[in-house]
């Protein structure tokens, strides 16, 4: 969606100069703020509806659990399987980090 509210809008114009500032052509560098402000409003929204069912379900998924869960997948989900373990690891925050820099790394190869 297009940020169609001043404060919206400043933050956008906010980020849009910051990647100018780094030579990104103006092309990518739009399609850029899109893709970190998707990203950003995905991560969030996720984390809220996971506390929210934290909360009012007692919802709680360990990563044990989940590791495991991914390692008895039947043999039609062979990576799954293999790479349980890779799949689970990590905190919010380390892959949230780490998309953000993905993202933000991959603007120079796009000129």
């Amino acid at each position: 969606m297009v940020p169609t509210n001043t404060e919206t809008l400043r933050v956008n114009e906010g980020m849009l100069s910051l990647v100018l500032a780094g030579d990104v052509d103006p092309q990518t560098a739009a399609w850029a703020v899109d893709a970190l402000v998707l990203y950003v409003n995905a991560f969030c929204l996720e984390t809220s509806l996971i506390d929210r069912q934290v909360d009012q379900e007692g919802w709680d998924v360990r990563r044990e659990e989940l590791r495991d869960r991914f390692a008895s997948l039947p043999d039609t989900f062979p990576n799954s399987r293999r790479y349980a373990a890779e799949l689970t690891s990590g905190t919010a925050l380390d892959r949230f980090a780490f998309t953000l820099n993905l993202i933000v790394g991959g603007l120079h190869g796009r000129d």
